[in-house]
């Protein structure tokens, strides 16, 4: 006789909500830890947490750590490190500072107000920052000097050459095209940003048709479609959510009255206006999308991750471990160049003590986004949101009236209950 228990077919094993998602349990979890501390912030200071303002503010403070902390996964995913970035940064603020306040004016003639001013400015930040960071990896690539070394020795080497070309000095005010980099002044408006909510909803949505396309083709198992579905709708949900709640920052009264004065104008009964995204935030968006690409769609970053997750075996594949340290170090200095635009456009001048700490933040920001310091594994989207939770950790403290001496004490903390739970993560999933 035949077995009709041995003969039935055998259905497929139940997924979770979780596993037909395909969501990342880390990712998972981080946002919501992220929940958890802006809800308690908020509870804190009696609803001044999670308001339009705070949001609006939390955002733009966050940009120039996460522009650093997106270049510092590669940094460190291919173990190495860089405590260079917060010293680097002032330089390069001290560079572009003197450049649009001294050297243009007295050399080429260009005033404030100059169309070319702005864009000499950041071309020569970029420069320099490139340069420097390359020379740093050229030093650690081809030298072999470790890397905490020489980032060690240029923490304190770049934070007094920025002291040096001002003279100690606070420079100030810069270019007026410039300060619109830094968030506070430079907005796109309420109907530019819900144009851009979405464009970027549209660019989600075709996203996920084609990663599904592509597993299609490829002979891969894809989700279901009811989980496509639900992932394009949280997706679109948070786009519109952001905006929606940084358009609901209404730009106060006075300065209303200053805009419409400027134009010779009176201000119509009832009339307001939202801030909408800022500049900082879309540059931000704009970089995060490049280094993804470089992480997941060029040579580049697979030779990066290649190389931090095996050296001697990518060295031996034919990769130049040597060039490649040299060019995530100078992209790094990049970033911290574009970082430098941002810090000092939001402060409206140079000061001396711009990046202070800095690579605190930017480190930590990477490791508790998910960043291995065993190398080989680390994500963009990771080190953005690990920003934002620190951000998010020293605004809120400071709001709840927590002493500056007190908030490093708790990020110094977390950052090391973060890399705890990260050793117990990959022992639990058998991952090195």
């Amino acid at each position: 006789m035949t077995d009709t228990a041995e003969s039935a077919p055998i259905a497929p094993p139940r997924r979770s909500l979780v596993q037909s998602l395909e969501v990342d349990l880390r990712l998972l979890g981080m946002i919501g830890a992220f929940v958890v501390l802006c809800v308690v912030f908020d509870v804190f200071t009696d609803g001044r947490f999670l308001t339009p303002r705070n949001i609006f503010n939390l955002t733009i403070q966050t940009v120039s750590v996460a522009i650093m902390a997106t270049g510092m996964v590669f940094v460190i995913v291919t173990r190495n490190i860089d405590l260079s970035v917060g010293s680097l940064l002032a330089t390069c603020s001290a560079i572009m500072a003197v450049t649009q306040t001294w050297v243009l004016p007295d050399l080429l003639g260009f005033g404030f107000g100059n169309p070319m001013t702005w864009i000499v400015t950041i071309v020569v930040g970029l420069v320099c920052g490139t340069a420097i960071g390359a020379f740093q990896g050229w030093l650690v690539g081809y030298l072999a000097i470790p890397a905490f070394i020489v980032t060690l020795g240029g923490l304190l080497v770049w934070r007094n050459v920025a002291w040096y070309i001002t003279d100690g000095q606070t420079i100030g005010p810069l270019d007026d095209v410039f300060r619109m980099f830094g968030g506070i002044t430079g907005t796109i408006g309420v109907d530019a940003s819900w144009a851009m909510a979405a464009v970027a909803s549209v660019a989600a949505v075709a996203i996920l048709l084609m990663g599904r396309r592509a597993k299609i083709a490829h002979g891969f198992p894809v989700k279901p479609i009811w989980a496509e579905l639900f992932m394009a709708l949280v997706a679109i949900g948070a786009i519109f959510g952001f905006v929606a709640v940084l358009n609901a920052y209404e730009i106060p009264a006075a300065a209303v009255r200053r805009m419409f004065r400027a134009r010779g104008e009176e201000v119509p009964d009832g009339f307001t206006a939202g801030y909408g995204l800022p500049i900082s935030v879309l540059l931000l968006i704009g970089i995060a999308i490049a280094m993804t690409v470089v992480a997941r769609r060029t040579r580049l970053g697979r030779y990066i991750f290649a190389t931090g997750g095996n050296p001697d075996a990518a060295e031996l594949s034919g990769i130049n471990t040597r060039l490649l340290t040299v060019k995530v170090f100078a992209l790094m200095g990049a970033l911290c160049a574009i970082s430098a635009v941002v810090a000092s456009a939001r402060l409206s001048f140079h000061s001396n003590d711009i990046g202070t700490l800095d690579e605190l933040r930017v480190i930590a920001a990477a490791v508790i986004g998910g960043t291995a310091l065993s190398g080989g594994v680390g994500t963009i989207y990771g080190a953005i949101l690990g920003a934002l939770i620190m951000q998010s950790l020293q605004s809120g403290m400071a709001m709840v009236g927590v002493d500056a001496p007190f908030q490093n004490i708790v990020v110094g903390t977390v950052l090391v209950v973060a890399v705890l739970i990260d050793i117990i993560y990959r022992r639990r999933m058998g991952m090195k």
